[in-house]
């Protein structure tokens, strides 16, 4: 019998696997960027976190610091100003913690006293309540007092001797651009004349100055300079014109005639003739004038040189500023005090002025 014949395959014995070979699938390179990633985000985090504590800490000597809110600062201003002044560590990260405070609108101007290396949220705290009312005194200047007698009322006020206010307002420091300019020797004529407020303790002779300087850029700001060049005078000799008008006008109504009357000498190419500048300089200080004096050689004797003074002789107030600034159209060329309640009489010629004089008694 024929029997079929079938093809039977063997079962091949699994392949054995050598230790220590095991294969594993390859890692994507974008998983491991992704994870290198969230590792320095958590290192940031990290560090951020622990920076914004150590801004919200203290720690280091405190030392006495006097702070001053002005009015009207924002709470960006304060926070800087309690960094520079070393109050507290930072100075962004505290802007965001004075506003999570809640404190940034119960801060009050004023001045006060803090500490180096104090934690935020104190400082904060300290700049909500009122400080006490530093003491002061009222300085008041009157138009037409010169140096020296400011010197001496700032000594009656607050206590600065004289000499040191003097040495101060004459050490040549102070610039006031246009009107006073660099390198001037005196800030004479540019304190201005007002009444002001001072810390009765620790005011120095510079916070004097500087305060009278400052007046007088308010106050003078709002004038037509622009008209000095057009009457052939500089800011600086407008102040010095205005210093004489301040001596030399009694009534209001006088000033831009008085100052229409040197305007014109001075383009005539005649001396001033104006006493009030020989007294500034006199001699003899007793507030007289004699034959002598009359002679006396000093810049500021305007009866025997041409021009100007040197310097104002007076801080003039706002009315005789405006009064150099704008100078009455006229002809006169002189004038006299005639009669006792200050007013003068006006002459355009010599003739004329002698007239005046005899009928004024002079």
């Amino acid at each position: 019998m024929l029997c079929d014949r079938m093809s039977v395959t063997a079962p091949q014995a699994p392949t054995e696997e050598l230790p220590g070979r095991h294969r594993r699938p390859g890692v994507p390179w974008l998983v491991v960027l992704g994870v290198a990633f969230l590792v320095l985000v958590a290192a940031a985090v990290v560090g951020g976190l622990r920076y914004y504590s150590w801004c919200g800490g203290a720690s280091g000597p405190q030392e006495e610091v006097s702070l001053t809110v002005p009015e009207g600062a924002s709470g960006s201003q304060v926070v800087g100003a309690l960094h520079e002044a070393g109050v507290i560590r930072c100075g962004m990260v505290s802007r965001w913690l004075l506003r999570r405070s809640g404190l940034e609108d119960q801060i009050r101007a004023g001045t006060y006293d803090l500490t180096t290396n104090m934690v935020p949220d104190d400082a904060f705290r300290a700049l909500t309540v009122a400080p006490p009312p530093i003491p002061t005194v009222r300085l008041t200047i009157p138009e037409g007092y010169r140096l020296t007698q400011i010197a001496e009322r700032v000594r009656e006020v607050l206590g600065i001797p004289e000499g040191r206010f003097l040495a101060e307002a004459t050490s040549g420091e102070w610039t006031l651009p246009p009107y006073l300019p660099k390198g001037t020797d005196t800030t004479e004529g540019f304190l201005f004349p007002q009444t002001f407020e001072f810390a009765q303790d620790g005011t120095g002779a510079d916070d004097v100055v500087e305060r009278l300087l400052a007046q007088f850029e308010i106050e003078a700001g709002g004038l037509a300079w622009d008209r000095a060049e057009s009457l052939g005078v500089s800011p600086y000799e407008v102040v010095v014109i205005a210093s004489m008008i301040e001596e030399e006008a009694k009534l209001a109504e006088e000033r831009a005639v008085i100052a229409g009357v040197i305007y014109n000498r001075l383009e005539r190419g005649m001396t001033l003739g104006i006493d009030a500048t020989l007294l500034y300089d006199d001699p003899t200080p007793d507030g007289q004038l004699s034959f002598s004096d009359l002679e006396h050689d000093s810049p500021y004797n305007t009866r025997i040189n041409l021009g100007l003074p040197p310097t104002p002789i007076s801080s003039p107030g706002l009315a005789s500023l405006e009064a150099a600034l704008n100078p009455a159209r006229t002809d006169y060329l002189y004038y006299v005090l005639c009669g006792g309640d200050g007013h003068h009489a006006f002459g355009t010629t010599l003739a004329e002025h002698e007239q005046n004089r005899a009928r004024c008694g002079e």
